[in-house]
């Protein structure tokens, strides 16, 4: 039998993570879930917040075909605009300002948070002030805190915020996306490190189950959301008047953010 090759390594690594994602994580994610539907269902908001590579599955939840109004990304292009690598905007600000405790608070103070709010918060390490300063802020703000994580390198990371607590010390629920210690999954001989990060996959297959979800709770309950949906499917004509019904409908969910008018 020929040996798997590099890439070959990768998948079966990849497999492995959905066929774990299966095994552990669906009564967490159904939790996780009701949540959010709840805060959709009543008006309020799902936040979304990560940095660095965690900010891959906040775009993945919204905006993009197959998703809908009611979650709303929290994007700090400090923490995440790696284009240039070094220079303005390179790497080495992001990960330094990723540490930085007190920086997630100032970013919270932007917002003016409603009763039926909730706070998802991604972070492969869970050990970072920004996230840490973030998801004890929601829960300052009376928000329910999903926090996503891998448990694996989370745990064997070393506690880096003052109050001594990991994200999963925080959450109220906390999703694995089943990735290793460490991230990169496939060892090459004569190479002295890993290579193929993994939690890119478990983040991404989280999300979307999360999504579905959610989709299925509003439907339930009579209040199906209004799904981007691709031209190739519904035409051109509807599929443009569909993205303008969205977003229009975003845009009233965000307003108070930025008002202060939240409904009790």
């Amino acid at each position: 039998m020929t040996q798997a090759d590099a890439a070959e390594r990768y998948l079966d690594a990849a497999e492995q993570i959905l066929r774990d994602i299966r095994a552990t994580q669906l009564p967490a994610l159904r939790q996780a879930a009701q949540i959010c539907a709840e805060s959709i269902a009543k008006g309020g908001l799902v936040h979304l917040f990560g940095t660095g590579h965690s900010r891959i599955p906040v775009e993945e939840i919204f905006p993009r075909h197959g998703s809908f109004p009611g979650f709303h990304p929290i994007i700090e292009l400090s923490l995440t605009n790696h284009t240039q690598v070094v220079g303005n905007n390179g790497q080495r600000q992001a990960m330094y300002l990723e540490k930085l405790e007190g920086f997630g608070e100032i970013i919270l103070r932007n917002f003016i948070f409603g009763p039926h709010d909730c706070m998802m918060v991604f972070s492969n390490s869970g050990v970072n002030g920004v996230v840490i300063d973030v998801a004890l802020g929601a829960k300052q703000r009376g928000m329910p805190v999903i926090g996503v994580v891998s448990l694996a390198h989370c745990q064997g990371s070393p506690v880096k915020h003052s109050s001594g607590m990991r994200l999963t010390d925080i959450a109220d629920i906390t999703l694995d996306n089943c990735s290793p210690l460490g991230d990169a999954m496939v060892t090459v001989d004569g190479l002295e490190h890993p290579v193929g990060p993994g939690s890119s996959i478990g983040y991404v297959a989280l999300v979307n189950m999360l999504k579905c979800l959610v989709a299925d709770a509003l439907t339930q309950r009579g209040q199906p959301p209004l799904v981007l949906t691709s031209s190739t499917l519904i035409g051109s004509a509807a599929s443009a008047e569909l993205f303008d019904r969205t977003y229009d409908d975003f845009r009233a969910r965000i307003a108070p953010l930025y008002s202060g008018r939240r409904e009790d």
